[in-house]
Parts: structure tokens; sequence; C-alpha cells
């Protein structure tokens, strides 16, 4: 029977270690451009429905993460559907909220973790919301985090920010602007919506790696045009979308900046097949920049499914949407 968790049953079931073992596995599966097509985004009288489907190489389930939103309501649905791919059996239903917040922040970990330099990381942090706080959580499952300095405009924001991490028990400190944060720093957080638009970073320190994840349509801002100038690699977690579609890099090749050659896929670094931080240059700034996929989706659904079976979580729908022969 279908399993539907809510998302409290997905935070409930939830492993940040988990998580970013399945994204790594996601992501080492053999490339196909077919089995992860384009998003879609259905629009109307201000109403989008938003849909990234895939049918991942590892032979996990197959599904969808659908976004309905209203823009006049300021309100927002997130469902996955997850079908077996051998039987094509709808096997679970998630509320994909926080899901969506989840798959980014592990993402991103698995990126840092392979572009970061080896050892303790000094940790900036430019935002102090869900995102943010997410990051810094999974980050610290996997690696060891020397000090984590956080800058958001409101000085409450940044206080906020600490105390929600405490948990972590990690050296946390505030900064009042994002050139005090991001000095000295080896791995640089942005995950933050900057104001009119204009980039929240505008430099890199020395062989630092930055990640981006709060510009992801073409009217966003984040990362100034000499970041990424001054950047040896971007690594993409979609080239394509985030190329084309990010106010980032649309800017960037305005300017003149020509960053194909230097462009790589978050898979071709997972799985080896190209190298992320350049060994030569200790001094290389490197960026990973994401706009979110349906391969993180449904890696981290289908690892949420898993351990809420083991866990009994979740409701087991007394009816379902059954296969048919064709």
């Amino acid at each position: 029977m279908t399993l539907f968790l809510t998302d409290a049953d997905v935070r409930a079931a939830f492993d940040w270690a988990d998580a970013i073992a399945a994204l790594r596995g996601a992501y080492a599966a053999p490339p196909d451009e077919t089995r992860f097509p384009s998003r879609s985004m259905a629009r109307g009288d201000g109403l989008w429905l938003r849909t990234l489907s895939g049918v991942p190489g590892d032979g996990g389930p197959m599904g969808a993460k659908l976004i309905a939103a209203s823009l006049r309501n300021r309100r927002a649905s997130y469902l996955i559907p997850l079908f077996d791919q051998e039987t094509v059996e709808l096997t679970a239903l998630l509320d994909g909220h926080s899901i969506t917040g989840f798959r980014t922040a592990a993402t991103s970990a698995l990126a840092a973790d392979l572009l970061a330099p080896a050892g303790p990381l000094r940790v900036a942090v430019i935002g102090s919301g869900f995102e943010a706080q997410n990051h810094v959580r999974a980050l610290a499952a996997i690696r060891h985090l020397s000090s984590v300095t956080v800058f958001s405009p409101t000085p409450a924001s940044r206080t906020r920010f600490t105390q929600e991490l405490a948990d972590l028990q990690l050296p946390t400190a505030t900064a009042q602007s994002p050139e005090a944060a991001v000095a000295g720093a080896d791995l640089v957080i942005c995950a933050a919506r900057s104001r009119d638009e204009q980039p929240t970073l505008r430099e890199a320190p020395a062989g630092a790696t930055v990640v981006s994840i709060g510009s992801t349509l073409p009217e966003q801002r984040e990362l100034a045009t000499e970041v990424i100038s001054r950047a040896e690699v971007i690594v993409a977690d979609l080239v394509h979308e985030v190329t084309e579609d990010t106010g980032d890099l649309i800017a960037a090749r305005k300017a003149g900046v020509d960053f194909a050659a230097k462009t790589v896929s978050l898979a071709d670094v997972v799985s080896g097949r190209v190298a992320g931080r350049p060994a030569h240059d200790p001094d290389a700034v490197v960026i990973y920049k994401s706009v979110g996929s349906a391969a993180q989706d449904l890696a981290v659904a289908a690892m949420c499914v898993r351990r809420a079976a083991e866990l009994s979580l979740g409701t087991r729908l007394p009816v379902t949407i059954s296969p048919v022969s064709k």
C-alpha cells in the first residue's frame, strides 16, 4: 500500500548523513540527460505549477515534485509521488516542503566536502534563515567546523541564528558586514535573498569554496561578477539552468566574463570524471552554484521513505492507484 508522509513525518525520518550518502549515490550514477528533463512551469492569473520529474539511474524510485503556488495569496504546497521502477506502483506520497530545504543543504554539503580544503573549516554564512541554518547542520554532519560566522542585515536575525544552532556546540560569531564575515573563511555559504537584487558577496577570500543557493532565477543576484570572474572552477548541479537562467551568470556574461570552459557538473565531480578544486593552486576560488533538481528531491525523498518504514512513521493509505496493463 502507498505510504503517506506528512511534513512532520518527513522531519522525524530525515537524517543528514543518510541524505548526503543518498545524494552521493545518485550523482555517481552514469550520466543520462533524458532521465531528468528540464523543469516545467505552468502559469495563470497569479498562479503557477512547477514540475520537476526524474527516473534515477541508480534504480531508486522514479517520481516528481509538484509545487503549486498562489502569488497573490503567498501560499504554496509541495507534493512528491514516488513510483517503483519495476512495478510502477505508487509506493509513497510525501509532503515535499521540508524536503526542498533539506535536499538543497545536503547537496551543498556533498559539494563542499568534495571542493573545500581538507581539515577543519572556517565557515562564513551570508543569511540567517531556514536555508542558512540547514546548511550549517548539513556540513556539521560530515565535516569538522572550526568556526561559523554569520552576517544578516538585522542584528536580531544574527543572534537568532546562533541560538538556533546552539545544540551543535560550534564556535559561532556574528559580523556586521558580509566582508567581515568572509574574511579568512575556507567556505562561504550564500543563502539569503539580496535586497534590491544586488549581490551579497562581492569578494571571495583566496582559496575559498563558495556555495551559492540564493540566486535561482534571472532576476535574482547573489554573487558579484568579480567573484564569477575570479573563480577557477564553477560546479553546477544543473549546468544549463545555472548558466542560462540565474541572474549571477547572466550578469557575468553581459559583462564579458567567459565562464563556459570552467563550468562543470556536480555529477562529473562526484563520479571523479573531472577534478573539482585545482590541486596546483591553493589560492583558487571554487564556486558551487545550485538551482535544485529532481535528482536531489527524489534521492532524499526515497531516503525518508526508507527510514520512515524502519521507524514505523507515516500512514498507510487504505486505497491507492493500481497499475494497469498497456
